[in-house]
């Protein structure tokens, strides 16, 4: 854990209200669901259990948490409304883990869980579990009610975490879990068709959306088809709006429609804009969520938002300046600064003030040899698609590109370097 990052016991979290960015009201934390790991490692924090003022509960992931101060969460103002529903792999923090008997791993003492904490891990914008308050004394109500407390690290004690084997699914999920998203997509492909639906099933919808864009066509289809049609929207609200697009062309159209509908109306407009562009186009291999900022945005501005590690290094690679307003497609497109050139300038330098105006842009309807060749010619990671109008559309990255170029079967195949000794796929 990073030094000065807040610890919170969560005991004090129980009833505390949740705000929007605009400070309304939206409900209040009625638990914590964490994902339990092999072995002593501390448990993640996948996010809250928030209840409206409906008495509807429903899950708040941690990554759409943007602050937990005394008394309060704030959110992003992004909330899925639908009902919560605690997958295979979740625990419930105050429906599950207190009052629960664990054993002191030194002495092998058995006492009763009173509270636990979590802390934040800055480096990772993750969650964890780190301190258990216990109490010591007998089972049941054979404890004395004032007996001696004391609070442990999370690998002090046992009787929380996954064993090693017998867990099914949930074991292999805790397994893997430090896999990227493409290593963790080849372990799938490779599992029966059973076990597969069942690993996917204890995902989470961020986690197997990531895995999902990994995969090929075949087993995307697949585990998408046997997900409930509300999760398998969740999941596909989850990856790049790219990445949906070309999941949902290969469905029937009456499915297309009934997904597209179960989603987020802003999320499903993008992915039917994609999907009105032929697959191998500058439109259809584009992403709708670059990182757009204004003329008078600085250049501190421009390296925060760079800064977000949900983005794909290739989509961090630089910043497009546009006229209001800032989603896609925006108002005129004024040009690209790239990641260097941040790097190079004061923070208080306005964006406008640096951009390369000089580089080409792509029209839509490019076809994926025009869009290679720019890549090539340009030795870039990302590029600008722009309409007739002058508006920014989205943008292109490199590794699209690739996955349309590459033969259908590029994932069964194995590189070789220096002769006979072979590296697979993703290995590091």
């Amino acid at each position: 854990m990073a030094a000065g990052a807040p610890r919170i016991f969560v005991s004090h979290l129980a009833g505390v209200a949740v705000f929007d960015p605009n400070g309304d009201q939206v409900g209040r934390v009625r638990d914590l669901v964490v994902m339990l790991r092999v072995g002593r490692k501390p448990p993640r924090v996948l996010g809250l259990v928030v209840e409206l003022s409906t008495r509807r509960r429903i899950f708040l992931p941690m990554t759409r948490v943007t602050s937990i101060e005394s008394g309060q969460v704030i959110t992003t103002g992004v909330l899925n409304v639908r009902r919560f529903e605690q997958r295979p792999t979740e625990r419930l923090v105050f429906g599950e883990l207190l009052d629960r008997r664990v054993t002191l791993v030194e002495t092998g003492q058995e006492v009763t869980v009173l509270d636990v904490s979590v802390q934040q891990r800055p480096a990772r914008r993750e969650w964890e579990i780190d301190r258990v308050f216990v109490r010591k004394g007998g089972k049941g109500g054979a404890f004395r009610r004032k007996g001696e407390t004391l609070t442990a690290v999370w690998s002090a004690v046992t009787g929380f975490s996954l064993e090693e084997h017998g867990q099914g699914a949930e074991s292999l999920l805790a397994t893997f879990e430090q896999l990227r998203p493409a290593d963790l997509a080849n372990v799938l492909h490779h599992l029966s068709a059973k076990r597969r639906a069942e690993v996917a099933a204890a995902l989470d919808d961020d986690r197997l959306a990531d895995v999902l864009e990994e995969l090929p066509e075949d087993d995307q289809i697949e585990i998408l088809g046997k997900l409930k049609e509300e999760r398998a929207a969740d999941v596909l609200e989850a990856m790049d709006p790219d990445d949906a697009a070309d999941l949902l062309a290969e469905l029937p159209e009456e499915e297309q429609e009934r997904l597209l509908m179960l989603m987020e109306p802003d999320e499903a407009a993008d992915v039917r804009r994609l999907m009105a562009y032929e697959e191998k186009t500058a439109g259809g291999l584009m992403t709708t969520e670059p990182i757009v900022l204004r003329p008078d945005a600085t250049v501190a501005d421009a390296l925060a938002r760079v800064r977000n590690p949900d983005l794909s290094p290739a989509l961090a690679a630089q910043v497009y300046v546009c006229r209001p307003p800032d989603e896609t497609p925006t108002g005129k497109y004024l040009g690209t600064v790239h990641f260097q050139r941040l790097l190079r300038d004061p923070p208080y330098t306005l964006v406008s003030a640096i951009i390369d105006d000089d580089l080409q842009t792509l029209e839509p309807d490019a076809a994926l040899p025009v869009v290679a060749g720019f890549f090539a010619t340009y030795d870039m990671v990302a590029a600008p698609v722009v309409d007739e109008a002058g508006s920014l559309l989205g943008a292109v990255t490199v590794d699209d590109v690739l996955d349309h170029l590459l033969p259908e079967d590029w994932r069964e195949t194995e590189f070789h370097l220096d002769g006979d000794e072979g590296v697979a796929p993703h290995a590091s």
